[in-house]
């Protein structure tokens, strides 16, 4: 009982992650690797023949580009994924966050529980990629180390909001539709395969608005250099702006449900 509350709900999750290390491990190593193969380096080498390849990508390879942006967007897949289907399960199927809530666990302890376990499941995702990348010579950089953390952030920049949606869901219906309008189009338009310029300038807002560019850009500057301060504290905040407002959203919809 001394083991901090929150600890003790993700001690739950870490149960079934323990399960199935082995193939997480696997994914977090190979599955970036063949991202790299056939996009960063096969596409990559068509891209960088180009005549205003290095103009148009700021100096830098299409590998390291496109490299350096599956931080944001394997946290943005991991987070999205285990907001929706696991936390669903916890709700309505296995019902779990209500037996928790019967002991002196409060929502706000099964809340920060089930963060924690975002974070975690990121972080071994964002960190399978960095030893990936340790590998080429474009991208091995001490920046690895904070490209990681902001994965993370990136994550939970997804993982709260989406997650206080599931509080409110009674089935998975909607979940098709948050990953087909929401999720992919951000990870097409998103400045991951290409920089936002190359948008029409219409489009180009709605890119600045979303929580995967501002992590693409704090994660990519992070291991090539070049961020300025005052794009790091902009990205940072737009990223905090989205983890607080989804923590508030997820704690009311946390509350509300499991209070019946």
């Amino acid at each position: 009982m001394g083991t901090p509350a929150a600890i003790r709900v993700w001690s739950r999750e870490l149960t079934f992650t323990r399960r199935i290390w082995k193939s997480l491990t696997m994914a977090a190593f190979f599955q970036p690797l063949l991202y790299l193969l056939g996009v960063g380096v096969g596409v990559g080498a068509l891209v960088d023949a180009g005549p205003d390849a290095g103009e148009i990508l700021g100096g830098t390879s299409y590998f390291a580009f496109y490299a350096t942006a599956l931080f944001a967007t394997t946290a943005m897949f991991t987070s999205a994924q285990e907001s929706l289907w696991p936390t669903l399960d916890g709700f309505q199927w296995t019902e779990g966050y209500f037996a928790m809530v019967t002991t002196p666990l409060t929502p706000d302890d099964v809340l920060a529980g089930i963060t924690i376990n975002h974070a975690f499941r990121t972080a071994i995702s964002a960190s399978g990629l960095a030893a990936v990348l340790l590998f080429f010579d474009d991208t091995r950089s001490i920046g690895l180390i904070p490209a990681v953390a902001g994965a993370v952030v990136t994550g939970l920049a997804f993982a709260l909001p989406i997650t206080g949606w599931t509080a409110r869901c009674t089935t998975d219906r909607s979940f098709p539709t948050i990953l087909r309008f929401g999720i992919i189009p951000m990870f097409l338009f998103g400045g991951a395969f290409y920089p936002v310029e190359q948008l029409p300038g219409w489009l180009q807002p709605l890119a600045w608005i979303t929580p995967l560019w501002h992590g693409v850009e704090l994660c990519r500057g992070a291991v090539l250099g070049g961020l300025e301060a005052a794009d790091l504290a902009v990205h940072l905040a737009v990223l905090a702006l989205f983890v607080g407002g989804g923590w508030v959203w997820a704690r009311r919809g946390f509350h509300r449900r499991l209070a019946q």
